[in-house]
């Protein structure tokens, strides 16, 4: 069945499909009793509507966290590009206004929590256990392996890790989200949920 949310998340730029949106839904409802939750990656917002709506419900916090310069496949002359996001004035891409503008939009300013940074800096002094971490950032080999260090290990017991654009087939798309999924489910820390589009899950045990 269809999540009900405060907004036309069609008319949200992002990547995630709605089947993988309404399962970060459920699992978010569930989680946010145990603990705040975090998303890794942003971007416009897309994600931070499912998650932030779920945590709304149960009155918690959704950490927001993306520094908004865009991951590797969004810069200049690259395929995701989106000129409307790139800054001239500073020659950057800057996705954070749109992403505010999605939080008004969805009257979720008093639910979610934007840290615009990146992620090793933000679990630097990191001590709060999180109810569910949503692994969604930079998908260059480096940059998933550090969000997979930095933050699968503040899930909480029967929290959830979640980990989007999971392709087994290199033909389909690019493996280092693959790589930190297998990473979760060779651990012993996490009981292997059902994978929903791409989109990979897990519950902390």
């Amino acid at each position: 069945m269809a999540v009900s949310l405060p907004i036309d998340i069609d008319s949200v730029k992002g990547f995630l499909a709605a089947d993988e949106g309404e399962a970060l839904f459920e699992m978010a409802l569930q989680a946010s009793t145990l603990a705040p939750c975090l998303e890794i990656g942003s971007y416009c917002g897309k994600s931070t509507v499912y998650l932030g709506c779920a945590c709304r419900q149960n009155n918690s916090v959704l950490y927001a966290l993306d520094h908004h310069r865009g991951s590797e496949e969004h810069q200049l002359g690259e395929q995701y590009h989106d000129p409307e996001l790139y800054d001239a004035g500073v020659k950057a891409m800057d996705s954070f206004p749109v992403f505010r503008d999605t939080l008004a939009r969805a009257g979720l300013d008093d639910t979610v929590v934007p840290l615009v940074t990146s992620s090793s800096v933000a679990s630097r002094h990191w001590a709060t256990p999180l109810g569910m971490v949503f692994i969604d950032g930079g998908h260059s080999e480096a940059a998933a392996q550090t969000d997979y260090r930095c933050w699968a290990g503040h899930v909480v017991r029967g929290g959830i890790l979640a980990i989007h654009d999971i392709f087994p087939d290199p033909a389909d798309g690019g493996q280092a989200p693959y790589h930190i999924w297998q990473l979760a489910r060779a651990s012993g820390l996490f009981e292997h949920l059902p994978t929903v589009n791409t989109l990979g899950l897990f519950r902390r045990r």
